[in-house]
């Protein structure tokens, strides 16, 4: 009788992983929006920045103030030539701080700071009817609802009411632009607007 040795026991292969070595090699990567990357990526900072809505309304909007000051150097220079360099600081400051898409219409001082962007559905007026019984994402079910998280983080804010504003939909050619310099553009247009009639009474 011969001696047989017993198979070695390893961890259990899964489906997905048989999957993984049967696809075939090449160079694609999948894009930094993949749910892939999303779920596999801690969510600690962007949870803190909801936990501390209050502290970062109340930075923004003197940070807001602070770049309005600024139009006169953001218009000699050209809102087109500092787009760039702002565009570049912007992207990274947000992305660490909300895990921020560039949308080029942010709305976190409407959401709890929240970003609605990241939303896997990228629904703009609140939660998809498939949020789980524990709070979390429908399709990322490791992630919390982008929606049960922007709740949370309004009612701490004091303007918490904005998260009721109906907002529109993305206009996809603001992708990867600043909102920092557009938000700015459009107040100091509103503000010059509303100096000039007084200008003409003082006429």
């Amino acid at each position: 009788m011969s001696d047989t040795i017993p198979a070695k026991e390893g961890p259990a292969v899964t489906q997905a992983t048989q999957v993984k070595k049967a696809a075939p090699k090449s160079d694609y990567k999948p894009a930094d929006v993949s749910p892939q990357r999303r779920v596999q990526r801690s969510f600690a900072i962007r949870l803190w920045s909801i936990r501390h809505s209050r502290l970062l309304e109340w930075f923004y909007a003197r940070f807001a103030d602070t770049f309005l000051l600024l139009h006169p150097l953001w218009k000699g220079l050209g809102y087109g030539r500092v787009e760039a360099p702002i565009k570049f600081v912007e992207k990274r400051v947000k992305g660490f701080m909300f895990d921020c898409r560039m949308c080029g219409q942010c709305i976190l001082s409407s959401t709890g700071m929240s970003c609605p962007m990241n939303c896997p559905k990228q629904l703009r007026n609140g939660p998809c009817g498939g949020v789980r019984a524990n709070g979390n994402c429908e399709v990322e079910p490791d992630m919390p609802c982008v929606w049960v998280k922007a709740w949370e983080g309004s009612q701490n804010m004091v303007n918490s009411d904005k998260i009721l504003t109906v907002q529109k939909p993305v206009d996809q050619s603001l992708r990867e632009t600043s909102a920092w310099l557009r938000v700015t553009a459009q107040a100091a247009a509103a503000r010059e607007a509303a100096a000039a009639p007084k200008t003409g009474a003082a006429a």
